[in-house]
């Protein structure tokens, strides 16, 4: 959880993200254009109003996927903060519920993650439904301080918390953002969770009511919103190693034994993009699926004159792969964007020529881009997005967008880009999502333009599909 509270403190104020007035959710005039405004993201999720920030209790539970949010139901900015609730079957397509945790004498809601008790552990299930728990930091003031609570449900939809909160005392600072896993080995509950400064700590816990400390981890120059979590090393199953995350994403890799996380060395960047925060991968993914799938807040967008005001990232599958350099995460869109693709444009082994623009005659405003292409001596490759230059430059080894720049090596002379394009973000991955760019933009509404160029050298196309992308709204345009 951003502790957006602080700029208020210090002057700041929120105002950086106001876009419009306060609206009550419920009220009928802000839902008449719902899902199809002139900045409304058309395939990232948004609240039907007002403000959001970061993904919470990320969970498959009943044959959906739950995601929760940090959410002000009553006002466009930062404040008041409760668990928006909204499910999806695809990941794609998201059906906004009501809330699901509101403010108590506690505090207001902040950030946490979900688990699918199926052991029963907390004794909140029942003989037809295991029951899913959600935890969470209850922010307190006026002398209350920050504590970490639990609420669950036996249908998805209804939520009782647990009436001896806290489970987790205050321990230091804002102590906050618990990030819960199964640990199958020793049958018990591991929690990650962020302490004060750069530390973290492990906690244990064999019902999810009494928690024991583990360890204090370290992570330096990072703060907030912490995973914990398994990965099979180029998808061997009998070869796992554990990760850290941090909330920008930037991760540790190491091995983990039930009680000692130990690194294997020093934090990897995750993301070179803008906006990218607070990320989370779900829990309960079932075995036959087994994906790590994660989204983040896409922090700091603009949406003038919008009734809503934040929007998330698409989600990601993630795969840990074995480079010359280490080990490394590659993140790529789920499958699931199959369900809004639509007219295809396909071009195979084809010159990119000096004044020719193979994308002129795709239209639409939203894309999904995937493309190989041979540089044979090109100084640089240019995608426009809607007025955007995504460029690629040979010389820096390097992919470039929005004024941020991420390390993208060709192999063999060889650069693979995806790149999706929504009505006011750009998701850039190079070679197969070893470096992604999520950002932000704000082009204009009657740009729905691309462009392909490239200077110097004879640079081809092996491959490239332009997917003309569907509203996953239904009421979108």
């Amino acid at each position: 959880m951003k502790m957006m509270v602080a700029l208020t403190l210090s002057g700041a104020g929120l105002t950086a993200y106001a876009t419009a007035e306060p609206v009550k959710e419920g009220n009928p005039a802000a839902a008449v254009a719902a899902y199809g405004e002139k900045f409304r993201p058309q395939f990232h999720f948004t609240p039907k109003i007002n403000w959001t920030n970061d993904p919470n209790g990320l969970v498959c539970y009943k044959g959906e996927y739950h995601f929760f949010f940090q959410h002000n139901p009553s006002g466009i900015n930062w404040g008041n903060m409760t668990w928006g609730h909204a499910v999806s079957k695809d990941l794609v397509h998201w059906t906004q519920l009501d809330n699901a945790i509101a403010p108590d004498k506690l505090g207001t809601i902040f950030s946490g993650s979900a688990v699918v008790d199926w052991e029963n552990t907390s004794g909140f299930g029942t003989a037809d439904s295991k029951a899913m728990v959600c935890i969470y930091t209850a922010a307190g003031e006026n002398g209350v301080p920050f504590t970490q609570c639990i609420a669950y449900t036996t249908d998805g939809r209804k939520f009782t918390k647990y009436d001896k909160n806290p489970v987790l005392p205050h321990i230091i600072g804002s102590n906050r953002d618990p990030k819960v896993i199964w640990y199958a080995p020793e049958k018990k509950w591991v929690m990650a969770l962020f302490l004060d400064g750069d530390t973290y700590a492990l906690f244990e816990s064999k019902d999810l009511k009494a928690w024991t400390k583990l360890q204090d981890v370290k992570f330096p120059g990072h703060g907030e919103c912490p995973d914990f979590f398994p990965m099979p090393v180029d998808g061997n199953k009998d070869n796992q190693k554990w990760v850290f995350t941090a909330a920008n994403g930037d991760y540790l890799i190491g091995t983990f034994d039930g009680k000692v996380f130990t690194t294997d060395g020093n934090a990897t960047r995750a993301d070179y993009g803008a906006n990218y925060y607070a990320v989370q991968t779900y829990s309960d993914i079932p075995a036959a699926d087994g994906r790590r799938i994660q989204i983040s807040w896409m922090n700091g967008g603009k949406y003038p004159d919008m009734p809503f005001n934040q929007q998330m990232s698409f989600p990601c599958e993630m795969k840990l792969r074995t480079f010359p350099e280490g080990l490394r995460i590659c993140r790529l869109p789920v499958a699931e964007i199959k369900n809004i693709q639509g007219k295809n444009h396909t071009w195979k082994d084809q010159s990119i020529k000096t004044g020719e623009n193979l994308l002129k005659d795709v239209a639409g405003g939203l894309y999904d881009i995937q493309m190989q292409v041979d540089l044979a001596g090109a100084k640089s490759l240019v995608i426009k997005c809607r007025g955007e230059a995504v460029t690629y430059s040979a010389e820096k080894k390097s992919v470039a967008c929005l004024g941020k720049e991420a390390p993208a090596e060709p192999s063999n002379g060889k650069i693979t880009l995806r790149i999706l394009v929504d009505r006011t973000s750009l998701e850039v991955f190079a070679n197969d999502g070893k470096a992604v760019m999520t950002s932000c933009f704000l082009p204009a509404p009657e740009n729905t333009s691309l462009e392909l160029s490239a200077e110097g050298g004879t640079p081809k196309i092996l491959s490239m599909s332009v997917h003309e992308l569907k509203s996953a709204w239904p009421t979108g345009k």
